[in-house]
């Protein structure tokens, strides 16, 4: 029997988010459309989308851009790109550059305008990953991102990780809180690296929504494969058939037309080079 198209595919973290790509992206989608407004991109625009992974924020902003746009995406892990790659629905105004975002050499004042879904968080340098992304832009260019709150404003990550946390070691939720996942909690540290990266007229607000993943099996799934208790069982594994069984009960009690919401808590992040 051939392998299915999930299973041949090399890397474990592609492959977890081919798994939930459909209510992963139910969940995240609602988030990222909050960027699109206040980026307020128009048609024929040219736009990188950093951290693009298996999302489908390339095609939702091929939309807003029209056929004379242009879309990039931008991710670290050639096996993700590989799989948008592939899709059969791929706009004609879509290409990928696989590579760190904070290195990749753009091309100076090549884009319009910088989009990112969750996909700044981790940058090892950030003010230096911002300084390049700035280059890439236009005089004038705009970049937007929404990135996570702390995890204590985010019920849709503490949620899962106390509805698990009986089933698991004490010393693998301690640290949560310091995760990459949150590295950008804080908005007066948004403000200074993108003001040290040489960005202006920074808007950092808070959004908030309540999302769900279509279903209570898609909720269970997406919420025990990513986010703050998705990262513990996927180095921890032993735990999360138990992890999982709590969540459902817990989510149980949620459930009801669409399936279960949590509230999301993110800042939605603005900026500009200047002109």
């Amino acid at each position: 029997m051939a392998p299915s198209p999930i299973s041949a595919v090399e890397h474990p973290r592609v492959r977890a988010w081919l798994e939930i790509r459909d209510p992963l992206e139910r969940q995240l989608a609602p988030l990222g459309e909050a960027v699109l407004g206040a980026l307020a991109l128009r048609p024929g625009e040219r736009v990188l989308d950093v951290g693009c992974g298996i999302g489908r924020t390339p095609w939702r902003l091929a939309e807003a851009v029209g056929p004379a746009g242009r879309v990039t995406g931008v991710d670290l892990l050639p096996a993700a790109l590989a799989v948008a790659e592939a899709d059969p629905d791929l706009p004609a105004n879509v290409d990928f550059l696989c590579g760190d975002a904070a290195v990749l050499a753009f091309e100076p004042g090549a884009v319009d305008a910088v989009f990112s879904r969750f996909g700044v968080m981790f940058f090892e340098a950030p003010e230096r990953a911002f300084d390049n992304l700035r280059r890439a832009l236009r005089p004038g260019g705009r970049i937007g991102f929404v990135c996570w709150r702390g995890l204590a404003d985010n019920e849709l990550d503490s949620f899962p990780l106390t509805a698990a946390s009986p089933h698991l070691p004490a010393e693998l939720t301690a640290g949560t809180q310091a995760t990459g996942w949150f590295s950008f909690s804080d908005p007066e540290r948004i403000r200074s690296v993108l003001g040290q990266a040489g960005l202006e007229q920074i808007e950092v607000r808070p959004h908030d929504a309540l999302v769900g993943s279509g279903d209570l099996a898609g909720m269970v799934a997406v919420c025990s494969r990513v986010g703050a208790l998705g990262a513990i069982l996927r180095e921890h594994p032993e735990f999360a058939d138990k992890a999982a069984s709590a969540l459902e009960q817990a989510l149980r009690a949620l459930d009801g037309p669409g399936g279960p919401h949590l509230r999301a808590a993110t800042w939605v992040v603005t900026a500009r080079r200047p002109a």
